[in-house]
């Protein structure tokens, strides 16, 4: 029997179909054809992911950690762990910003698929470490570089716009503002301690909620293995 209040697809042609930014969670899916489906979900681990009965969450994870060494520690708890963490993501995204550099000009402003450009990706990192370093873990008054980049949707959120800058910067001016922000992530992980991981703070996009220093360090790792995920994924399609 199928429920009054749930939104049904029977014998519907789907083929081709995007579903950008949506929620499928709790979707279920009975007798359908996923040949060639392609999901790209960040936040698998928040649940499970059954196909045929099978959990596919720690497979698809285990996979991941195999093709990035070093993700298995963006969860690291303590000072030591975060440090070396840090570390092997500066340069796993040392290797990607070589592999740009030995490609023809222009490479790193080309857009896949509609998907950001490399330039962009390393942009919105910096977006991404002023918000839940310099904002919510830091406190600055103004956090944000003029070049970050931000998702569209900040705008309807009231978020002040005026702050970034407009047009396209050369990749030498992204590549200074992404050695910059990483460096202020290696800067604070030298001194930090047991108790400042756990001592609270606001929330980046939600001040009302406060999470340990801890969370917002993780919110940031989890940041860079996924756009690394995005970045190395789009460079394979250019070449």
């Amino acid at each position: 029997m199928v429920r009054d209040d749930v939104t049904t697809f029977v014998d519907r042609d789907l083929r081709g179909a995007r579903f950008i930014r949506s929620t499928l969670a709790g979707a279920v899916m009975r007798g359908v054809d996923v040949r060639g489906l392609d999901i790209d979900a960040p936040w698998l681990t928040d649940g499970a992911l059954l196909v045929n009965g099978v959990d596919v969450v720690p497979l698809v994870e285990a996979e991941l950690n195999r093709r990035f060494p070093g993700r298995e520690l963006r969860h690291a708890e303590d000072p030591a762990g975060l440090r070396t963490a840090w570390a092997t993501l500066e340069r796993a995204w040392a290797a990607e910003v070589d592999r740009v550099r030995s490609m023809p000009d222009g490479a790193a402003d080309v857009s896949v698929d509609g998907e950001w450009s490399f330039a962009q990706t390393l942009r919105h990192l910096a977006f991404a470490t002023d918000a839940w370093l310099g904002k919510a873990i830091l406190r600055l008054p103004q956090p944000f570089h003029p070049l970050g980049q931000r998702h569209a949707e900040y705008e309807a959120d009231g978020f002040d716009m005026s702050i970034f800058a407009a047009g396209q910067p050369s990749l030498d001016e992204v590549l200074e503002l992404r050695a910059g922000r990483q460096a202020m992530v290696r800067d604070f992980l030298t001194g930090v301690t047991p108790e400042l991981l756990a001592e609270p703070r606001p929330t980046a996009w939600s001040p009302e909620h406060e999470a340990p220093v801890l969370h917002c360090l993780h919110v940031i790792f989890d940041e860079e293995w996924e756009h690394l995920r995005f970045a190395r994924r789009d460079l394979d399609a250019q070449e």
